[in-house]
């Protein structure tokens, strides 16, 4: 690629990978910006006692409270981004998560377009990230135009045992959508997925999928180690500069187009940071609503013991049920989603309770069952993200709590039900990012939305936002499919808006 690009995408998350998949046959000259690097292909990548006990993926980062404590978040800055490390659990929002919603604490509000206008680029969506999966067996599934390609990961014989045992109890649990090559995830270590770094071993993630697609294109082009420190305007309102920082060098591009996909916090730094005399309180934040609205789900791992019951799964994590995703069973407000946990070993257990010998816990895990318990969490503006020179300051108040609670006390009752005596709960906190979205969201209004529902920017015109940052709900399901069937239909906006001009 010689001379400047037309387009830069900054972050090869699901965001930007894949507006970069759906931009690159229009022959425009593409540059992603990436802040990290590829993740080799080392045997630490299956060491449960390196990535769970030791943190050896973990950012050697800081970010603050409010009140100044600090924190290590559990956000990635590699090739791919968060989404090396997700359980590669592809679901679509339902219908009615495009919808008004009540919930027990505050209200979700609506999209500013239906679930229909996504509906062809999740099909879309899913052929790039070859989801596997099976139709027909959610109630609360929405509309579908095409079926999966693939068939649905299969469950292990004890995994098998428990659909069965909720199955019995009138419930409807139905197999996860995945993106995942089963048998060459096991044909390099018999581990689970979730959680674990993915180094083309067969999870279909930001780049094994569609960033994959877009460098075919010999007009796109990924440079990593390449860290974005400032976006500037002109004498106008458009962005006409992208600064970055490699190998300890300051450069210095002038695209038409840029697209921020950094993800909800960091894209929320850089905007805050790239603040001038125009623009005083940050880029594309004349709404002042840049940084509010943040959302990370509510989410506890739930965990199940009965003696009687041995777990001799390897991997675990293939089904989900929905039964408390539109209400709480009894006609109230919505609780949320239910769906198994990847495989947890001694080893895993053991981070988050090092004292305990592995001895013990390999016990425990040997007749334990693993679910993750999701809740919505409602936007709240004072729910937010700022910056203090260089602190990133993350101010959660988490909304909708009494709701989780209640799905996780139902999911308990349930799993004592099946026959697990011991039911254990343990809530996920700000250190795991549990989907976090929502800081620079879609809408109709520019007074309260920094994007309109193509993710541009209502106050410079060649800026466009794709990654989870957009989201103005958060939703009960893993977003992943969503964002990319976001940025498969921005990117085709563009062109045939931008590019065509």
């Amino acid at each position: 690629m010689s001379g400047s690009p037309d387009i830069v995408i900054i972050g090869s998350g699901v965001g930007g990978a894949t507006v970069a998949a759906g931009l690159a046959v229009t022959g425009a000259k593409i540059l992603i910006l990436e802040a990290g690097d590829h993740i080799a292909d080392l045997p630490v990548n299956r060491d449960q006692r390196a990535i769970f006990q030791r943190g050896h993926f973990r950012p050697k980062e800081t970010w603050y409270e409010a009140n100044g404590k600090g924190f290590n978040p559990g956000n990635y800055y590699n090739v791919g981004g968060n989404s090396k490390f997700y359980g590669a659990v592809l679901s679509r929002y339902r219908q009615q998560d495009f919808e008004v919603i009540q919930h027990r604490e505050g209200v979700s509000p609506a999209w500013p377009f239906p679930y229909e206008a996504l509906e062809p680029w999740y099909c879309q969506a899913e052929r790039i990230y070859q989801v596997r999966g099976s139709l027909g067996e959610d109630p609360t599934e929405p509309h579908h135009s095409a079926a999966y390609e693939y068939p649905p990961v299969p469950d292990e014989a004890p995994i098998a045992d428990i659909r069965a045992r909720l199955k019995q109890k009138g419930l409807h649990p139905f197999s996860l959508p995945l993106g995942l090559d089963l048998d060459a995830w096991l044909s390099k270590a018999r581990t689970p997925w979730d959680a674990h770094p993915n180094a083309r071993d067969g999870k279909m993630d930001a780049e094994t999928a569609a960033l994959a697609v877009a460098l075919r294109h010999e007009n796109v082009r990924l440079e990593t180690n390449a860290r974005v420190t400032r976006l500037d305007t002109g004498a106008g309102s458009r962005i006409d500069r992208v600064t970055y920082v490699k190998n300890g060098q300051t450069v210095t591009v002038s695209p038409e187009i840029v697209i921020l996909s950094a993800g909800a916090v960091q894209s929320s730094v850089l905007l805050l940071r790239s603040k001038n005399d125009r623009f005083p309180r940050g880029l594309a934040n004349s709404s002042d609503q840049v940084g509010r609205n943040f959302m990370n789900h509510n989410a506890s791992a739930v965990i199940g013991v009965s003696p009687r019951f041995s777990n001799t799964s390897i991997y675990q994590k293939t089904f989900a049920f929905n039964d408390f995703y539109l209400s709480d069973g009894e006609g109230g407000p919505p609780l949320g989603n239910v769906q198994l946990l990847g495989r947890i070993s001694e080893k895993v257990l053991k981070g988050s309770l090092p004292q305990a010998p592995e001895w013990l816990l390999r016990f425990i895990t040997g007749h334990a069952i693993d679910f993750y318990a999701m809740s919505e969490d409602v936007p709240n503006p004072e729910s937010r993200v700022m910056v203090d020179g260089d602190r990133i300051i993350l101010q959660w108040q988490r909304t909708n709590w009494d709701a989780h609670l209640a799905l996780v006390a139902r999911l308990k009752a349930i799993l004592k039900s099946i026959g697990f005596p011991i039911v254990l709960a343990r809530p996920f906190d700000k250190r795991t990012p549990s989907h976090q979205c929502g800081t620079i969201r879609i809408g109709n209004d520019p007074a309260t939305a920094p994007l309109d529902a193509y993710c541009r920017s209502y106050d410079h015109e060649n800026l466009f936002v794709v990654d989870a940052g957009f989201l103005p709900t958060s939703a009960a399901v893993n977003p992943a499919l969503t964002i990319a069937a976001q940025a498969l239909r921005v990117a085709d906006h563009i062109a045939s808006k931008d590019l065509q001009a």
